[in-house]
Order: structure tokens, then sequence, then C-alpha cells
């Protein structure tokens, strides 16, 4: 009879064990703590609940940050190319330049987040601050880009500025979100990179 309760305690002792070898925050729970004070808490859980890649890790979930606003740019720079200013015949020149800076702007702006995600998909320790610190600038250079398409359709026509606004606006939102996921990043040092 001894060898049974021997064996029960060790199968506790075990299972103990593999219980407290378990990350201690699932990913939806490390997304949701970290969008509660994001620019966009609400936008920021929604998009990065939906996001597919893992998010284990503060680098993750910077990572998943950026490649969601990268993905908004790249889709904003898309429809301003082929929508809008594909119909620009019956627009004022003052339409037709805003779009075509607004255009540079955007490519401008997925070029900066894209060196962004590289960036932090090769964090090292002996760089780290440095690279968090190229992260940041890109990202802010983003938002600049995206800020400085909208400054330009001033004086345009309301439905033209009001379409574009609203798509340019989707994309500030989620980078504003990436650059707090990366400020998040750099505050903790790199844990659990």
């Amino acid at each position: 009879m001894a060898p049974i309760p021997l064996f029960l305690l060790f199968s506790t002792l075990l299972l103990r064990s593999a219980a407290a070898s378990k990350p201690s925050a699932p990913p939806q729970d490390l997304i949701r703590s970290s969008c509660v004070n994001a620019s966009y808490p609400t936008l920021c859980l929604r998009t990065l609940s939906s996001y597919s890649g893992p998010v284990n890790t503060p680098r993750d979930l910077a990572q998943a940050a950026v490649k969601v606003s990268l993905a908004h740019a790249r889709k904003a720079s898309s429809y301003l190319t082929t929508n809008v200013t594909a119909s620009s015949s019956g627009k004022s020149g003052r339409e037709r330049a805003a779009l075509s800076d607004c255009v540079e702007q955007m490519a401008e702006s997925v070029d900066e987040l894209s060196r962004t995600l590289s960036e932090l998909k090769h964090l090292r320790g002996e760089t780290f601050e440095f690279q968090m610190s190229n992260a940041q600038t890109w990202v802010s250079a983003a938002l600049t880009y995206e800020d400085t398409c909208l400054d330009g359709f001033e004086g345009v026509e309301k439905k033209v500025k009001s379409d574009v606004k609203k798509t340019i606006m989707n994309v500030a939102k989620v980078t504003s979100n990436a650059l707090y996921m990366i400020r998040k990043l750099d505050e903790s040092g790199g844990a659990n990179r």
C-alpha cells in the first residue's frame, strides 16, 4: 500500500512543477495589460487580439504592433495610389498636388515602418538602447509623414479631404499604438526578448 501514496505524491509534485513552468500571462493577458495605456486602447486591443503571429513577450508585441501599422500604411498607400489618384481627372490642381504629396508621404511612412520592423527583429543586448532609439525615431518619423499628408489637404474639397483623412487617421492611430509598444519594450530593457 505504501507505493500508491508515494506515486500520488510524486505525480502531484510533477503536475505542480509543470504548471509552474508555464508562462504566467497568456498572450491575451499581455495584449490586454499592454493596450490599457496605449494612445488608442480599444483599437490596440482589437488589432493586436486578432493578430495571427506569436505575442508572448514585449518584443513580440512591439513587432506585432509595427506589423499592424505597416499593413495599414501599405493599404492606405495603395488606396491613395489606385483609387484616389486614378480618379483625379476632375480634381483641381490643388487637390491633385495634395494627393500626389500624400502618396509620397505614405511611401515614406511605409519605408520608416519597414526599417523599424527590421530593427526589432534583430535586437541584440549590446546595441539594444541604440536600436530602440532608432525604432522610436523611425516610427515617430512615420507619424510625421502621416500628419504631413493630412496637412496638405487644407483648402481641398470636403469629400476628398474626408476620405483621405479617415484613411490616414486610421493609420496614424495604429502607428501611435506601435510607438507606445516600442516605448514599453524599451522601458522593460527588452525583458523576455
